[in-house]
């Protein structure tokens, strides 16, 4: 497997995460308990183990002999994690490491290779690796528990390393160095290395793909296994022993991780979902609680059918009509009364009004049910003359005067639309406010607010 290959397969893994499980974290978590904020979702952990030059997919160490995966030394590596938990399927991990990767030119390897530069082992620093995977839940085991208590995973990402490989004359990393290039590397960018000589490392992109396994050993610590080959795009990744091919290396590794978060919340990499939901159902007293809710919907139900039952049809339920028997198309008010209308008062030269204003409640432009006889027969007498109409609306004084304005337009435009409503052409309606302006009654008392809250009809 080349690295170009490996890297197409990275990018495609991460697509898959990133549009996959992290857009729709969200479905796969057991939202019928509340969703991920139940759950601890942020975690960190430490690791260290062993680094080899192979990897379990086979290939050759630095100086092209064929080897098994512990036929070679092997390196120290240790490092961090900090990962976020999405659902119980899947989380974004970050991982930074550092350490060696050991290689050595010896008949167990061998055959032994002459090498150009007569170097029998390479040890390579890792002085920092850093990558972003995304670590996918294979299976579980709860022993029973009504928990999982052992995850298995797998993960795929994409980071950097900055190493500088040694190489020596002796096959036991001994001896006269024949090789060390720190101090000359340069900036590089991925798959250009031009040196420009002035740094001690030399960067490498590179993807790790593994597997591993976690014991949970409380509800804070779990137990982490595993085992990750690394694919890099450095073919000088052990130095100029070999330059056909790029470099790769795998580590096993052990370590804790810790849980972030209260402890009164579960861990949602731990987390069984249909355990969690079985329990509900069987939970007795959750059984005991929807018996109780039926009983309420029902009494609930009943009240409901007593307040909405209307014998007469005026819209006021029995309960609260204080004059039940009101024949069928009768006004009434709130408490199931007919509306005594005040007769509409001729034009005068001192109101300009043809009848009487029409009145609104304290910061409404809602039009009252009273109002709706003398407005049908303003209408009728709009459409059989085919004559026009100017509505002057108008506010008391509470509030600013800018928002008054406002509110006196829409009183206006209310009883417009009513009478559009009722067949007269809009364009003979003028509708216009006018705030509180020409108040017809004292703003300092609320009889005379309650007059000032009108919209006049003027023919």
């Amino acid at each position: 497997m080349n690295y170009s290959t490996i890297k197409k397969t990275a990018v495609a893994a991460s697509l898959v995460a990133a549009l996959g499980f992290a857009e729709n974290a969200q479905a796969q978590t057991p939202t019928v308990f509340g969703g991920r904020s139940q759950y601890r979702t942020w975690s960190i952990g430490i690791q260290g183990g062993i680094t080899t030059p192979n990897v379990i997919t086979g290939g050759s160490n630095a100086f092209g002999q064929k080897v098994g995966l512990f036929q070679n030394k092997v390196g120290e590596y240790y490092g961090l994690t900090v990962r976020k938990q999405f659902s119980h399927l899947f989380g974004l991990e970050l991982e930074g490491n550092r350490g060696s990767i050991k290689t050595y030119n010896h008949d167990v390897s061998g055959p032994a290779d002459e090498n150009i530069l007569g170097a029998q082992s390479a040890k390579t620093r890792v002085n920092w690796a850093a990558s972003l995977n995304g670590v996918f839940q294979l299976g579980t085991v709860d022993f029973l528990r009504r928990e999982n208590a052992v995850n298995f995973y797998a993960k795929v990402g994409l980071g950097v390393l900055a190493n500088n490989p040694v190489q020596y004359a002796n096959n036991d990393f001994t001896g006269t160095v024949v090789y060390n290039n720190e101090g000359k590397w340069g900036e590089e960018i991925f798959g250009d290395r031009e040196a420009t000589g002035d740094r001690d490392n030399k960067l490498a992109a590179y993807v790790p793909v593994g597997v591993g396994v976690k014991f949970k050993l409380s509800e804070v610590v779990a137990l982490n296994l595993g085992y990750t080959m690394n694919f890099t795009d450095d073919n000088l990744l052990y130095g100029p022993a070999r330059k056909d091919a790029n470099g790769k290396f795998s580590n096993i590794y052990g370590g804790l991780e810790f849980t972030l978060g209260s402890r009164d919340k579960e861990s949602l990499t731990f987390t069984n979902p249909v355990a969690t939901l079985y329990d509900e159902l069987k939970d007795p007293s959750l059984r005991n609680e929807v018996e109780a809710l039926k009983q309420r919907v029902s009494t609930l139900e009943g009240t409901v059918d007593q307040l909405s039952k209307d014998s007469d049809g005026d819209g006021v339920s029995d309960k609260f009509d204080k004059c039940p028997g009101t024949p069928a198309g009768t006004v009434v008010d709130g408490s199931g009364c007919p509306i005594k209308f005040p007769e509409p008062v001729a034009q005068t030269a001192t109101t300009g009004a043809y009848y009487a204003p029409i009145q609104f409640e304290f910061d409404s432009s809602v039009l009252k049910t009273e109002s709706y006889s003398t407005l049908d027969k303003l209408a009728k007498e709009l459409r059989d003359a085919k004559g026009s109409v100017s509505l002057d609306g108008y506010a008391s004084a509470e509030g600013s005067e800018s928002y008054n304005l406002n509110l006196s337009k829409d009183r206006a435009n209310a009883v417009k639309q009513y009478l559009v409503n009722a067949g007269v052409s809009a364009s003979s309606i003028s509708a216009n406010g006018y705030g509180e302006a020409n108040p017809i009654a004292s703003n300092a008392t609320e009889e005379g607010r309650v007059q000032n809250r009108r919209v006049e009809i003027k023919k």
